[in-house]
């Protein structure tokens, strides 16, 4: 493996033990995620919303 897939790996690691360890504290909550979802589909699909189409996750 070079060099650079193992530094890859090792932040990939401490990222996700990072995410989990934020959910298990309450950090990252379900709130949270559905919030960040409906702002990524808002930057990503902007011209449905100046279409005046409705991106919010209902639930």
């Amino acid at each position: 493996m070079s060099r650079w897939r193992l530094r890859a790996l090792i932040i990939l690691i401490y990222v996700v033990i990072g995410i989990y360890v934020a959910w298990v504290y309450d950090y990252i909550t379900p709130g949270l995620l559905k919030d960040l979802a409906e702002a990524l589909l808002s930057v990503f699909l902007w011209f449905l919303v100046l279409l005046g189409i409705d991106l919010h996750i209902s639930g």
